[in-house]
This record gives C-alpha cells, sequence and structure tokens, in this order.
C-alpha cells in the first residue's frame, strides 16, 4: 500500500464515522455539524485522487452552501434542536436495513468485479468537466438550484407566523407604533389623554 492509499483509507473512515454521527445524534445542530465533517472528508479524497476541481466545487457547493442552508433553516423555523421524545423513534430497524443494504452492494460489486483489475481512464481537467456539466447536466443542475431556492422560501413561509395561515394577525410593530385607523392622542405631561 502507498501513501496515497493510506490516506484515502483514513478520509474514508473519517466520511463513515461522521456520516454514522449525522443519522446517530439526537441534536439538529451536531448533525449538521458532522455533515460539514463527513463532506469535508470526502473533499480530502478527492484531493487524493487528484481531482482537485471537484473536491473545491464539492467544498464550495456542498459545505459552504447546502450545510449552510440547512443550519439557517433550522433556525427560521425555530424547530427543536435538542431531544425530542415524541419525534424521536428507535434506530435499530434503520441500522438493520442500513446494514444489510451495505452488505448487499459490498458482494455485489465483489461478484461483479471477482477482484479483477480495470484501467483508469486518463486524468480530467476542469475544461473537460465542465463540457460535461454544461452540456450533459446542465438541466439537473438548474433543477436543483430551483428546489434548493424552494426549500429556502418554505423555511421562510414556516418560519413567519402572519404569511400562509389563515386568520393570523400580523406581528406586531416597533415600540410606540401607531395601529391603523386609530387616532393619534396627545398626552400631558401627567401622561392623561
Amino acid at each position: 500500500m502507498t501513501g496515497a492509499d493510506v490516506l484515502l483509507l483514513a478520509l474514508g473512515v473519517v466520511a463513515v464515522g461522521a456520516g454514522a454521527l449525522v443519522v446517530g445524534t439526537r441534536h439538529l445542530v451536531r448533525a449538521g455539524l458532522w455533515l460539514v465533517v463527513c463532506l469535508g472528508a470526502l473533499a480530502g479524497d478527492y484531493l487524493v485522487l487528484s481531482a482537485e476541481l471537484v473536491a473545491w466545487v464539492q467544498v464550495l457547493i456542498y459545505v459552504g452552501a447546502v450545510v449552510v442552508l440547512l443550519l439557517f433553516a433550522v433556525m427560521l423555523t425555530r424547530a427543536p434542536i435538542g431531544p425530542s421524545d415524541d419525534l424521536d423513534r428507535p434506530g435499530w430497524p434503520a441500522a438493520l436495513i442500513g446494514a444489510g443494504s451495505g452488505l448487499g452492494l459490498a458482494v455485489l460489486l465483489v461478484d461483479a468485479f471477482r477482484w479483477s483489475r480495470v484501467d483508469l481512464p486518463a486524468a480530467g481537467t476542469a475544461e473537460r468537466l465542465g463540457e460535461q456539466v454544461f452540456r450533459s447536466w446542465v438541466l439537473p443542475f438548474e433543477v436543483l438550484s430551483v428546489l434548493l431556492l424552494a426549500a429556502l422560501v418554505g423555511a421562510i413561509v414556516l418560519s413567519r407566523p402572519d404569511i400562509g395561515r389563515p386568520g393570523a394577525k400580523p406581528a406586531a410593530g416597533p415600540a410606540g407604533a401607531v395601529e391603523p385607523g386609530r387616532p393619534v392622542v396627545a398626552a400631558d405631561e401627567g401622561g392623561r389623554a
């Protein structure tokens, strides 16, 4: 094993461990922060595989934008960030399904390749990657951006009690503001009107 193989394996272990902590923690903000660690380790894997552009896109888009969007959505919706007994469920069914799926995929992969050696294609460049993204994958890229925008607008609407709910009262204005339709009456020094 070379040094790159050891580094790739170590970063993979960090990514898998952080991913397990994302789904295993009971605090939503901590789950978002463990997601940053997981996605950062994946970016490190891309760097080891000499895919620098993909690594920096991973950092900028996923770590820099998606996780921040998740944390802003949590703050805007005033979601409970601590453990919640009424929302928490036992984790063993999900762990059993995840372990079974992982084992099944590993068996399928080993059976498909049978430890054969695969020649790698030539290293990609930013130019070739850009051509693929903006020719073949431009529609999914734009659909994802619209989906993220809709999620942000939805979080803002959910966070405002005066928007979108029938019969909701508007939020109170600043101190000293006059309600519409109410006459302004001057008070004397004693506070009488």
